[in-house]
């Protein structure tokens, strides 16, 4: 868990702390779980602050997902002078 934090961290500066937090537990929570995913195997599979309620708040939280994808693409990915 604390990898995806991480992880995540470039992107704090665009998205609220508790955004960034449920975020990071749907994430960890996708990538336990095995079989079918729904939102209440996510809250299953997540530790404690990953409720229900949680994962359907971020699921409806507005999200600006091209500047997100922006951030980590070029924090992670992305090196200047390579093809």
């Amino acid at each position: 868990m604390p990898e995806i934090v991480a992880l995540l961290q470039s992107i704090a500066p665009i998205v609220s702390s508790t955004v960034l937090n449920q975020m990071s537990q749907v994430i960890y929570g996708l990538l336990i779980s095995n079989g079918r995913i729904t939102m209440l195997g996510i809250s299953r599979w997540t530790e404690r602050g990953g409720s229900y309620r949680t994962i359907q708040r971020w699921y409806h939280s507005p999200l600006i997902w091209l500047q997100i994808m922006w951030i980590l693409f070029t924090s992670q990915l992305w090196k200047a002078g390579h093809e």
